[in-house]
């Protein structure tokens, strides 16, 4: 691909996928055009860069079995999320690392946890070459959150959660939101939880949509009682 191709991409990638999906926030489609995804995806994947699916992330020719998201699912979390530039965020789950760097330029600062030490790599490879410089990466499991550097004002889970942990919402300041795809198949959604007090949480259901689960996801209990 020459680079005109790649730009005219992006351009319809914004105009054909991202708009219709009810994107309308000027701020993240300008971000769209600005964050260069084809230097996220694996080599190999690079034509397909701006295509509507999950891209495998194969390290190496390795595939580690995860995936990045759709551009628009990653467009439109970001518009629900209304990130603001004093705000922290932890993402769970660095994978390529390009939904940190579009965090990184509405946010102060982004935690991002990786679990695979070989995304952990890739992930942190792309946004140096980048230039992200207000992410912090971290190596281990933070399917219950990351409670040492909590509270955060935004928490993104990049994997989806049968239920959300209890010590994940806890890690959320007062009036903070929690982006996460919940439930299980055949039946999840995209939600936006938003702590609005010690105890009480606000939640909102976007949409459907399928992802695979978060390493190491904390499942509902199958006891009934």
């Amino acid at each position: 691909m020459q680079s005109m191709d790649f730009e005219k991409a992006r351009f319809n990638m914004v105009e054909q996928q991202v708009r219709p999906w009810d994107v309308l926030d000027q701020t993240v489609l300008d971000l769209l055009l600005v964050v260069k995804r084809e230097d996220f995806v694996p080599p190999e994947y690079r034509a397909l860069a701006f295509s509507d699916m999950e891209i495998p992330l194969r390290v190496d020719g390795i595939d580690t079995g995860e995936t990045m998201w759709s551009p628009k699912l990653e467009a439109r979390i970001l518009q629900e999320l209304a990130l603001k530039l004093n705000e922290n965020v932890l993402e769970i789950g660095t994978g390529s690392g390009y939904f940190a760097a579009l965090l990184a330029h509405k946010a102060r600062h982004v935690v991002s946890v990786e679990i695979d030490p070989r995304l952990q790599a890739f992930g942190s490879g792309n946004l140096a070459r980048s230039g992200i410089h207000n992410v912090r990466l971290e190596a281990g499991d933070a399917s219950r959150g990351w409670p040492g550097r909590a509270p955060y004002d935004v928490i993104v889970a990049t994997g989806s959660l049968p239920v959300v942990p209890a010590a994940m919402r806890s890690q959320l300041k007062i009036g903070g939101r929690l982006a996460a795809v919940v439930g299980a198949d055949p039946v999840m959604s995209a939600e936006i939880i938003t702590r609005v007090s010690e105890t009480g949480f606000d939640t909102v259901k976007l949409f459907e949509t399928r992802l695979a689960p978060l390493r190491n996801a904390e499942r509902p209990s199958s006891f009934r009682f």
